[in-house]
């Protein structure tokens, strides 16, 4: 990959209408943008920017319109990378009713929305980074939105008290400032 890979994450993505989809706080391309900058003040390195960039390329099991599907993986890696796709897959793939609740437990199963499978965690060194971004993109709609704040805020605060120990400190201090708001 050569050149700007933020730059080229974003022109792929508006080529594939991001930039017209709407999503609270604006449009979908906004809100990625959002996401981005956020794990970038965090300190994450460049793959999990670009993964927060293109979070929900393939949809998420709480924003069902995808961009493109899963099965044109290739076409988002060319772009961001391998690792970053990668981390972008497991987070789009996530069925979070099944996985959340024992995400931190060892040996916990993974449910993939887009398979039906329900394995292992896909990498142990996923977790982390699945995390992160996890909290990167519940951070920006609660600040998007006081009402999703006050009627998701508690249980999210829940959920990311969870997986402290996942989180870096800034996205932990974050987390607690954003969702003691609610």
């Amino acid at each position: 990959m050569s050149g700007d890979p933020v730059a080229q994450a974003e022109a792929f993505l508006r080529q594939f209408g991001a930039d017209a989809v709407p999503h609270p706080g604006g449009t979908l391309l906004a809100h990625l943008l959002r996401v981005r900058a956020r794990l970038a003040g965090w300190g994450a390195r460049p793959a999990l920017q670009l993964a927060g960039l293109c979070h929900a390329a393939y949809g998420t099991d709480g924003f069902p319109t995808g961009l493109l599907t899963p099965a044109r993986r290739g076409e988002l890696a060319a772009v961001i990378g391998t690792e970053a796709e990668t981390i972008v897959y497991v987070y789009a793939s996530c069925d979070r009713k099944a996985t959340y609740p024992t995400l931190t437990d060892a040996g916990s199963p993974f449910h993939d929305r887009f398979t039906g499978e329900r394995t292992r965690f896909p990498a142990p060194r996923l977790l982390p980074d699945f995390a992160e971004l996890t909290a990167a993109n519940e951070l920006d709609l609660a600040d998007e939105s006081a009402a999703f704040r006050e009627r998701y805020g508690p249980d999210l605060l829940a959920l990311f008290t969870r997986f402290r120990s996942l989180l870096t400190e800034p996205a932990w201090c974050d987390c607690a400032g954003v969702l003691s708001r609610s």
